[in-house]
């Protein structure tokens, strides 16, 4: 196992209606600004749970916030952040809300010029606007990480940024708001949980062996409860494996010790930034290509998963792991995840050619566990994709 420090400071309050013990965690003094997305939460009862809870505190809202949270529409946040004298954020939504808010919190006490350099200039936020949430949708781990992807609409592009600052002071979690969130957003909750795993598992063995286990009893947990959830998000046991499911396999711990890839979700950002497709769908159309490419280099591994996660016992090391891949491809397509870009734009030629280009440009010259991948082949696992 590598060497590694570990410490998340969020404060996770898990279970039924504990969007009331909101009202514990905000300062008093506090003026705080409450953000959320498209207002599906004025119709699910959230939002009145949210402002019963913050009675005694002074509240400004932005609602808003799109599902690929959008730089410009973040700017004109900041804005009232600074007009309104804010001194606390309150994200009330999925990890678009979430990763939002976090760019805001950099942003409030950024000091220079343009916020956009925070992502282009890849600067570590050491201290940001305190700030908390309140889980709708189970799907990113935002909720309990520092990390947040921001897109602007402008250039097309969609970035990534974080630092130790932007980890939420507290994440109010409670299972029950799944029964309103709609099927397709609930399967993309599934494959974004579970890639998120694969990207932090599926490299090489270096005999971390709690680590691997870590990961294999979410991925487990994912595949067995997710039929459920589709099925009957009011199942309230199925709906509590799924949300901790999802914050697990992004809090951080999994990726400790071990070798990340993460040239999945680099290759993804950019398909969602080009084409506007789900972040979810992404990773679906990604993966199996990138997987068959790197192939020799992640075989053993492919292998462990298939007889770990999959039960599958026949076979040698590369049949074991060629199976992995289509059962994997075969779990999106029952939840109703095309993996084929095809299935989501007619556009698509030249989109692998575009993604190289851009990698070059920015100089992301090896992507993946070895930082190995050039451009090039970046450019081949699109096409395989198509």
């Amino acid at each position: 196992m590598n060497n590694f420090e570990f410490k998340n400071p969020t404060k996770i309050i898990f279970g039924k209606d504990s969007i009331e013990k909101l009202t514990n965690e905000i300062p008093k003094d506090a003026k705080v600004l409450l953000l959320y997305g498209g207002g599906s939460i004025k119709t699910n009862g959230i939002y009145d749970q949210v402002k019963k809870a913050l009675a005694n505190v002074e509240v400004i809202e932005f609602g808003g916030i799109p599902a690929n949270p959008e730089y410009a529409v973040l700017l004109e946040a900041l804005e009232v952040i600074k007009n309104q004298n804010i001194s606390y954020l309150l994200a009330v939504g999925g990890g678009s809300v979430i990763d939002g808010t976090k760019f805001l919190s950099a942003a409030a006490l950024f000091e220079g010029d343009m916020p956009w350099d925070i992502l282009t200039k890849n600067i570590k936020t050491e201290k940001g606007m305190p700030f908390g949430t309140v889980l709708t949708l189970p799907a990113t781990g935002s909720e309990m990480n520092s990390g947040a992807v921001i897109t602007r609409k402008e250039t097309q592009e969609k970035l990534s940024m974080g630092g130790p600052g932007l980890f939420p002071e507290f994440s109010i979690l409670d299972p029950k708001v799944i029964t309103s969130i709609p099927k397709r957003q609930l399967a993309n909750g599934l494959t974004d949980a579970f890639t998120h795993v694969l990207e932090q598992y599926m490299t090489y063995p270096i005999a971390a062996k709690l680590q691997d286990r870590f990961a294999e009893s979410i991925l487990q947990t994912l595949i067995e409860v997710a039929p459920t959830v589709l099925k009957d998000p009011t199942d309230y046991k199925a709906a509590s494996d799924f949300m901790w499911s999802c914050t697990m396999a992004l809090n951080g711990l999994i990726q400790k010790g071990v070798p990340g890839d993460w040239a999945i979700h680099a290759i993804g950002h950019e398909l969602t930034a080009l084409f506007g497709i789900d972040h979810a769908r992404t990773l679906a159309v990604i993966a199996p290509s990138h997987y068959k490419f790197n192939f020799e280099a992640k075989k053993e591994k492919l292998a462990q998963y298939a007889e770990r996660v999959w039960n599958i016992t026949e076979g040698d090391t590369d049949s074991k792991a060629h199976t992995a891949i289509e059962k994997t491809v075969d779990f999106f397509h029952e939840m109703g995840i095309d993996t084929k870009l095809s299935a989501y734009t007619k556009d698509y030629d030249g989109t692998a050619e575009t993604i190289s280009k851009r990698f070059t440009e920015r100089n992301w010259l090896g992507l993946g566990e070895h930082k190995s991948l050039s451009p090039d082949m970046v450019e081949e696992i699109v096409k395989m994709a198509y």
